[in-house]
């Protein structure tokens, strides 16, 4: 994700779509990047959590955005369309992950639309696509669930644990959390658990401040 060369399409505002779960806490808060004020959202927040689906665990990941209460409306967001993969999310308002292992370069980038649409790639190391990880990643469905009420926001998604790279036993992933936000003149913003760069730049591992420990024997 780079805000270089990125296409503005007129989007109207979002219709409101099904909340998954309110379990996820969303105790974390994103940092808007300086060089990209915001004056339209008062705060982006995300939190996990691990549950069994089909037997198997699931990490459920959520995104909530403040908006200023003045203005409930001062976000543009993509419209509501059949839930498929697509590229070039992060043009607009976007929801995204980051997970490495704890040690290693190799890390997989989800995006999360609030249209239904997602994306899901694997690197190698920094920015360096590895088309063996990225062809089981984009067989999967991760269609994300968006909910609106008045200045909240909501964003759920859920990655099954095969979708995260490979870790030893026990171990930890890496984890960042970020967010672009596009306001209704078109400005984007971008949002992270830190910002290690004078640019937004979400690939940087040392915005990545998070730790997803494995989940409990039963997936709960």
């Amino acid at each position: 994700m780079t805000a270089a060369g990125a296409a503005r399409a007129e989007y109207p505002a979002v219709s409101d779509r099904t909340t998954l779960s309110a379990r996820v806490p969303t105790g974390l808060a994103l940092a808007c990047h300086p060089a990209t004020p915001c004056a339209a959202v008062q705060g982006v927040r995300a939190g996990w959590h691990w549950y069994p689906r089909d037997g198997t665990p699931w990490l459920h990941l959520r995104y909530v955005v403040q908006v200023v209460q003045a203005d409930p409306h001062a976000l543009r967001l993509p419209e509501a369309r059949a839930p498929r993969f697509a590229d070039g999310l992060w043009r607009h308002t976007c929801f995204e992950a980051f997970v490495s292992a704890p040690s290693g370069s190799a890390y997989h980038e989800f995006n999360f639309a609030p249209s239904g649409e997602w994306a899901a790639y694997g690197f190698s190391t920094e920015r360096r696509r590895d088309a063996a990880a990225d062809a089981p990643l984009a067989r999967l469905a991760l269609a994300p669930a968006t909910s609106q009420d008045g200045d909240v926001l909501a964003l759920d998604a859920s990655l099954p644990m095969a979708a995260l790279p490979a870790a030893a036993s026990g171990a930890p992933w890496r984890l960042g959390l970020t967010a672009v936000i596009e306001t209704r003149d078109g400005q984007l913003s971008y949002w992270a658990l830190r910002h290690p760069a004078a640019r937004p730049d979400f690939h940087h591992h040392g915005g990545w401040t998070a730790c997803v420990f494995p989940p409990p024997p039963h997936g709960t």
